[in-house]
């Protein structure tokens, strides 16, 4: 049997550009393997020779990216209608992940998480909100029609996503003559929104489906709608303020 530094002394000779070095913590790697060729991204901690995760096969480093000196600048819609959310027995700890990573860049204020909706430290909630759930002030509650009827004492609009007679497109022209917060209303992943949530709402809204399914994944469908709510009321408000809206 060969030890571990013979059989690395035997690699670097074989695949001479295959990294040796720590690399840097976001990296897109190569299989060498003809055969394979395998491009694949990593997040590498520690100095290491990385395998090729499909044939175990060496690697070479391809690119880097330090994301830590990313410029990224957020532009936060200060003059816009305050936005919550309200996750009605959402049973996808996934799914609710993502709708908090929405949140998130949607500037959401708050989630209210009812009935059986999975709450942070879930790790399945922790794979598709990366961080995210630290960003969003959550609650969770049993009774989602209870919240919902304290939200509705607290002058809080609320506006429910589904798809039923008399619901509006999300697409259509709307005047919100206030500035009093939205709370967009989001249920189950097959029985939708609590009847009675959703008759407590003051709009109910959908997104025109042109396929063979009804309905987007719930996590997507809140993305979608969020952001265009966020900004068609910023939008509305800076109009009927007088503000220039225009873009070069």
């Amino acid at each position: 049997m060969q030890s571990p530094s013979a059989t690395s002394k035997q690699d670097r000779e074989k695949y001479p550009d295959s990294p040796v070095e720590k690399p840097p913590v976001h990296a897109i790697y190569q299989c060498l393997r003809p055969e394979c060729r395998l491009r694949f991204p990593i997040m590498v901690t520690s100095r290491q020779r990385i395998k090729c995760p499909k044939c175990g096969s060496p690697t070479r480093l391809i690119a880097t990216a330090d994301i830590s000196k990313i410029n990224i600048t957020n532009h936060p819609l200060s003059s816009g209608v305050p936005l919550e959310a309200l996750l009605d027995n959402i049973r996808s700890a996934l799914n609710v992940g993502s709708i908090f990573r929405s949140a998130d860049g949607a500037g959401v204020q708050h989630l209210y998480l009812c009935g059986v909706t999975p709450a942070p430290g879930n790790t399945q909630i922790a794979k598709t909100a990366l961080g995210a759930e630290f960003a969003v002030h959550w609650s969770s509650h049993w009774d989602g029609v209870e919240i919902a009827s304290m939200l509705k004492g607290q002058g809080k609009k609320l506006w429910a996503l589904e798809n039923t007679v008399g619901s509006q497109s999300i697409f259509e022209p709307f005047y919100e003559p206030d500035d009093r917060p939205i709370v967009l209303v989001i249920g189950n992943e097959v029985s939708g929104i609590d009847p009675g949530i959703l008759q407590q709402c003051d709009r109910t809204i959908h997104i025109p489906m042109l396929g063979a399914k009804k309905s987007l994944n719930v996590a997507i469908a809140f993305g979608v709608a969020i952001y265009l709510i966020r900004y068609l009321t910023s939008k509305q408000i800076h109009q009927f303020s007088g503000a220039d809206t225009s873009t070069s």
